[in-house]
């Protein structure tokens, strides 16, 4: 973990700090750079500070903490994270309005149970480059949409832990446009418009690699996508709700799975959020030979490329209109 977090820490800020010397000349050179920053920010998102934030890098809290702000350098928040990921997406994994992993703007259907609008038939089209500029939406909106509406759920609710909450997000995306952005701007000899576009290929790069390591576990033709009862309840206890829910993919890519965090694992990772990345690969037999034993499925896509199909095929399922099937009712005499 250590070595991998110093390499790709180096992936990202090596390049950016190159850019910011001003000596690079060529535009080719420049896209160069900033799409290598972008496999960087891949790597610290989901080898590095996906770990610190679950608690797993370390046994040590404080070790952690400082990992996970890794994240803000790269320009999104560790604690809109936090909430967002380990707390809706770990605990309501493919739930309506409960998983924000699902609950995606109208022109996009994730759940057979989202409202249907007649675009979405095309959404396994245009749905790569809403995933390429997802992290763009991340370091510019997105963050600070989510942090008000997790406040008005209740949450940041310690008197003055909002605004400080804040203010700290505002300060950190203010240092990150600065040395990712405005710094190369000024220090090369190139138009602002040019930078800015070699900035958003870094952007899309991540985006798409980050959105689909993610949504190709969880939005998939065998996952289910399960409704609590009327009571707000749900049939199946967690452990069985997230074998239901998640799939694993390219299980023997020894480089994908050192690369993207071990995400490839995705069943391990949710059955076991607080464990290491880096022992997936080993508990994957007795997490398989557990859900064999209780009966539970254990979804595994043979490489990326079945996965990414699967994940197509789930999303032109759901761009179909759904179908209503009338119910009879019947009248019980008591």
């Amino acid at each position: 973990m250590k070595v991998k977090t110093i390499i790709m820490l180096c992936l990202f800020f090596v390049p950016i700090l190159v850019l910011s010397s001003g000596i690079v000349t060529s535009t080719v050179l420049l896209f160069a750079l900033y799409i290598i920053s972008g496999f960087g920010m891949s790597g610290i998102g989901m080898g590095v500070m996906h770990d610190a934030i679950h608690g797993s890098y370390s046994k040590n809290k404080k070790v952690n903490t400082f990992l996970g702000y890794t994240f803000n350098l790269i320009g999104a928040n560790a604690t809109v994270w936090r909430i967002q990921h380990n707390v809706l997406h770990h605990t309501y994994t493919n739930i309506e309005q409960a998983d924000d992993d699902i609950n995606a703007p109208f022109f996009l259907r994730f759940s057979p149970h989202a409202k249907y609008y007649w675009l979405h038939r095309f959404q396994h089209i245009y749905v790569w480059f809403f995933y390429g500029i997802s992290t763009l939406s991340w370091v510019t909106t997105k963050d600070f949409v989510r942090l008000k509406r997790y406040y008005d759920m209740g949450f940041l609710n310690k008197k003055g832990e909002y605004p400080k909450t804040l203010a700290s997000m505002i300060a950190w995306k203010v240092l990150y446009y600065s040395y990712a952005l405005v710094l190369p701007m000024i220090m090369l000899p190139f138009s602002w418009w040019i930078v800015l576009l070699a900035f958003i290929s870094m952007h899309f790069i991540t985006g798409l690699m980050v959105s689909i390591v993610f949504q190709i576990a969880h939005i998939m033709p065998v996952n289910e996508f399960p409704l609590p009862n009327k009571e707000g309840q749900m049939n199946a206890n967690w452990y069985a709700h997230q074998f239901a829910t998640t799939a694993n993919f390219s299980p023997n890519s020894k480089l994908m799975y050192w690369f993207i965090g071990g995400l490839n694992y995705q069943i391990e990772h949710h059955v076991l959020p607080d464990v290491c990345h880096i022992h997936y690969k080993k508990l994957a037999t007795i997490v398989s030979e557990t859900a064999k034993e209780f009966g539970m499925p254990y979804n595994v896509k043979r490489n990326l490329l079945h996965a990414i199909w699967d994940h197509v095929q789930m999303l032109r399922s759901l761009g179909k209109k759904p179908v209503l099937i009338p119910v009879e009712i019947q009248h019980n005499e008591f």
